[in-house]
């Protein structure tokens, strides 16, 4: 696809830019490399003193970069600003936190001095999809640059100046040259930056096919990755739970950023007993949403970002509807409004063993399965490829832990919505992708933690 900017809520091609040649490329790996070799010498007090000041341009200048989100990729205008402020949040935490995370490891042994250090192994590639344009980004660069790495990013190709933005927010916080560098190339590249001995690891967030296609390049090389891809998340309600706020929260969680979040909430599991009252208050919450311009701050849901995405959502539900399954509301594209709009969709009595109930639907989309029991409940959120979140309302302790033990994924939230947090670790198992972003276990995914013996 074209590396553009493409308004999705009218269609219009607002910029275009020329993708970098190999001559180019090798010249932004060497600056890379170059700075690498002087950066991994600076102190924690210069990289922290860097991040907050990226912080704090990030929370000065959140309305026009908040603005550069929608425009790009649709999502609402106030939910950018709220990602802005994410972002600030992040770098923040790592300003204040590396130090410790990073520090010597003392550990008893035969020697009369051991301990682990954490040293940084150098350019780390960040492949970073469109959903969340700066704060999959910054989430990434933080911990990196705080380690001593350096970040090269291959960002989407429909939001290209969102990532020329983010190189700029590090320059200016006063990062040297070179240390972040944004390369506006296609995924056809990402092979041969891969293959570069400079570059000694990478992180991707994306689909499946982008995710395998990454870590089997970095396979032949034999380097690091972590990979955060897909998710169907599980949303349980058993018949102890607070109905009225986990049907406000449903809302929340499927809707997160017009539906396109890996961890929104998407396969709504009710116990029987509560399943028509769950579905009924539900259908009241999605009938009262307001979709269409993304930048009124009365929008509650923006178009999806491409017409691929919304002609990918459409056919999904049509499967549903082809194996039995049922719409209460929505079910087809928005013909009345220019760009790429979807209204908020729930499907019901789609059969349990069916493959479509086990993909992935990105946009805003509702899947809603009665189940007899929280056994029944476990069996079907388990049933499926992914294993990012999954959240789980009830108010009975022992059904909490049996959720907490036998839920197979990187996360469950009780009473509560699937999130992510700085302070807790993030990522995924099974088709989801392996390792962690956040928290003290993400600094130390792109750090070479040895062992030091001394007698």
């Amino acid at each position: 696809m074209p590396i553009a900017t493409i308004n999705p809520a009218t269609g219009e091609t607002l910029k275009t830019f020329p993708e970098l040649t190999d001559t180019e490329i090798t010249a932004k790996l060497d600056l890379a490399q170059q700075a690498f070799v002087k950066y991994r010498q600076t102190v924690f007090s210069e990289r922290s003193q860097w991040l907050n000041q990226a912080a704090a341009i990030l929370e000065q200048e959140k309305a026009e970069l908040a603005r550069l989100m929608t425009l790009e990729m649709g999502k609402t205008y106030k939910s950018a600003i709220a990602e802005v402020e994410k972002c600030a949040v992040v770098c923040r935490y790592y300003a204040e936190n590396a130090p410790q995370q990073l520090a010597d490891l003392p550990v008893e042994s035969d020697a009369s001095n051991s301990f682990v250090c954490y040293q940084p192994l150098g350019i780390i590639l960040a492949v970073m999809p469109w959903n969340f344009p700066f704060w999959q980004v910054f989430r990434f660069a933080a911990p990196a640059l705080m380690a001593g790495n350096v970040g090269i990013l291959k960002h989407a190709s429909n939001v290209p100046q969102c990532a020329l933005a983010i190189e700029d927010i590090l320059s200016r916080a006063g990062f040297p040259l070179g240390v972040f560098q944004t390369l506006l190339v296609g995924a056809s590249k990402v092979n041969s930056i891969i293959a570069d001995e400079r570059v000694k690891a990478a992180t991707l967030t994306g689909s499946e096919p982008a995710g395998m296609s990454l870590a089997a390049a970095a396979g032949k090389e034999i380097k690091k990755t972590v990979l955060e891809l897909g998710g169907s998340d599980p949303f349980i309600v058993l018949a102890s739970a607070d109905i009225d706020t986990a049907v406000a929260t449903a809302t929340t969680a499927r809707m997160l950023n017009n539906g396109q979040s890996c961890i929104a909430a998407k396969r709504f599991i009710v116990e029987a007993a509560i399943a028509d009252q769950f579905t009924k208050l539900l259908l009241e919450k999605f009938q009262s949403l307001k979709v269409g311009d993304p930048m009124s701050p009365e929008t509650d849901i923006g178009p999806m970002a491409t017409p691929g995405i919304l002609q990918e959502l459409d056919a999904q539900v049509q499967k549903c509807l082809a194996v039995g399954g049922k719409i209460l509301t929505g079910g087809q594209p928005i013909t009345e409004l220019p760009g790429n709009y979807y209204p908020p969709t729930i499907v019901i009595d789609v059969p349990q063993d069916s493959a479509i109930a086990r993909e992935e639907f990105f946009g805003p989309v509702a899947l809603v399965f009665s189940v007899p029991d929280i056994d029944t409940a476990i069996h079907l959120a388990n049933d499926t490829p992914f294993g990012l979140g999954a959240s789980a309302w009830t108010k009975d302790t022992n059904q909490q832990h049996r959720l907490i033990r036998e839920i197979a994924a990187g996360a469950v939230f009780i009473n509560g919505m699937v999130k992510s947090d700085p302070r807790l670790p993030f990522g995924g198992i099974k088709r989801s992708g392996y390792g962690r972003e956040l928290s003290i276990q993400g600094i130390h995914e792109f750090v070479n933690v040895k062992t030091v013996w001394v007698k």
